[in-house]
């Protein structure tokens, strides 16, 4: 571990800046879902309870570097207040003359939240200028953003560079879980990789067959890997064109000692809705005006059972059309295996990605993972062994 945690700084008296990820859903002025503000919750608390003075830097939206009223911070005061338990005080700008007065008459048990940083074109282009005028603010740099590590922005890298810096509480969590899971973890190590296509997921493939001992493929990819294999998946979601690179990587895998597993019998319907009629056949029996929506009962006693012999697992994406009834069945019976073995213990199980959050959720199993990440495409990036700078920056 090469980072420092918000145990590691003297915070009394200082102010801190914070990278927080705010960018919550709003109708009419008023947050529909305020998960990620919960989320930041515990590092706000901890700077308030050692003294320090939170000064919160945040993007909401796309302004694309202009100043969108409709894209002020402004408007998460109200819920903000009520999460963090203490008044939230605002500036109109995260830079500048204004910013600065405000951030001198900062108080104990008082936050300060700096306006959108996207409203500067600049910050997403790393600038170095405007990273010097958020330091000016603040006296130690918290970055609690992992949902915007992989970016290399004014806010999340080069400032870090600039000021005493540290990851805060759900930054730190991110980061314990991610290597328990890939860095460090206990074996056999198994990944479930669902969704729609392969072409999104190559780099995460690749990346995954080095690193785990079995690596279950489920969804629209796993049709591309049946169609790899020379079975016809009807009018199946699946990408054809790229059959060859699904064959590459199963003998890829074989090479490396890594058990792919995919579906051996499957759920087919006619149509792509809820409750449609459908039967379950052998995997390579699929009808030529049929489509495959979810792997069947044999296959799931599969993936359960992998899952049962596994120490450590990580998951990302469906293995099915989780969204239909009863379609989902796979995806929940897997989930929730899951999540019984690591409400015992017996497992380690790291989660992240929009449809996988929104899959574990429905499912009731979420709250038994060891971890879920929020972040989207940042957990999708460490997942594929890229370097996050935001991580980086901190590193160093």
């Amino acid at each position: 571990m090469g980072w420092k945690t918000l145990d590691d700084m003297d915070l009394n008296g200082k102010r801190v800046l914070v990278r927080v990820d705010i960018n919550v859903p709003v109708v009419d002025g008023v947050v529909t879902d305020a998960t990620r503000i919960q989320r930041i919750v515990p590092t706000v608390r901890d700077i308030l309870a050692s003294g320090g003075k939170p000064i919160l830097l945040a993007h909401f939206g796309r302004p694309g570097g202009e100043r969108r009223e409709s894209l002020s911070l402004k408007q998460l005061i109200p819920t903000l207040e009520s999460a963090f338990g203490a008044q939230v005080l605002f500036a109109a700008d995260c830079v500048g003359i204004e910013a600065e007065l405000v951030a001198d008459t900062l108080q104990a048990g008082q936050v300060l939240l700096l306006e959108n940083t996207r409203f500067h074109a600049a910050e997403t282009k790393n600038d170095p200028d405007l990273a010097a005028g958020m330091a000016k603010l603040g006296e130690v740099y918290c970055n609690d953003a992992f949902s915007a590590a992989h970016r290399a922005h004014s806010s999340t890298e080069a400032i870090a560079r600039l000021l005493p810096a540290c990851a805060g509480r759900l930054m730190q969590a991110e980061l314990q879980a991610l290597e328990s899971a890939l860095g460090a973890p206990e074996r056999p190590v198994t990944a479930v990789v669902g969704g729609a296509k392969v072409s999104t997921k190559l780099e995460l493939l690749g990346n995954l067959i080095d690193k785990v001992d079995h690596l279950i493929i489920g969804g629209g990819m796993a049709n591309t890997f049946l169609v790899a294999q020379g079975i016809s998946v009807g009018k199946s979601l699946a990408e054809t064109a790229m059959k060859d690179t699904a064959a590459e990587i199963l003998a890829k895998a074989e090479n490396s000692g890594c058990q792919i597993v995919l579906p051996c019998d499957v759920v087919v319907a006619k149509a792509f809705q809820a409750n449609a009629p459908h039967q379950v056949l052998p995997a390579d029996q699929c009808p030529e005006d049929g489509m495959i929506l979810d792997a069947g009962p044999e296959s799931v006693a599969a993936i359960t059972e992998v899952i049962s012999q596994s120490r450590t697992l990580i998951w990302n994406g469906p293995l099915g059309a989780f969204e239909l009834e009863p379609f989902d069945a796979a995806t929940n019976a897997a989930a929730l295996k899951a999540a019984a073995l690591s409400r015992s213990g017996q497992l380690v199980s790291v989660a992240g990605g929009g449809d996988t959050v929104a899959a574990l959720n429905a499912s009731g199993a979420a709250r038994d993972f060891t971890y879920i990440s929020t972040a989207g495409g940042a957990f999708l990036e460490w997942m594929e062994g890229k370097t996050l700078p935001g991580v980086a920056a901190l590193e160093q």
